[in-house]
């Protein structure tokens, strides 16, 4: 990484007191993701690999290809949720403190 992009990144962390969003280990990016992959491949599979025996099996319905575009459809929404609504940390935040604040005497 340049010098030059270190720096505006320091200066982003300060300008929004050291917050940042979660990104790509929000749990639903990657529930996102992995819904939409299998999306793709049962579109793909609906589009090229439909015929008279999968008709059969179905009553004439190309399952693949209608689930395939409800999973799409389900991981933009996952997608959109993500995007309006990011989960915000501290810097060095870990874990949420489980006693409220409390010190170690429990005061």
């Amino acid at each position: 990484m340049s010098t030059a992009h270190n720096g505006q990144d320091a200066g982003q962390a300060q300008a929004t007191g050291g917050k940042h969003t979660a990104g790509a280990y929000d749990v639903r990016t990657v529930i996102g993701g992995l819904i939409g992959f299998y999306g793709v491949v049962l579109v793909v599979l609906g589009i090229v690999d439909y015929g008279e025996a999968e008709a059969a099996k179905t009553g004439d319905w190309n399952a693949n290809l209608w689930v395939g575009i409800g999973m799409l459809v389900f991981a933009l929404v996952f997608a959109a949720w993500t995007k309006l609504r990011p989960v915000v940390l501290a810097d060095g935040e870990a874990v949420e403190d489980p006693t409220g604040g409390a010190d170690s005497a429990g005061r």
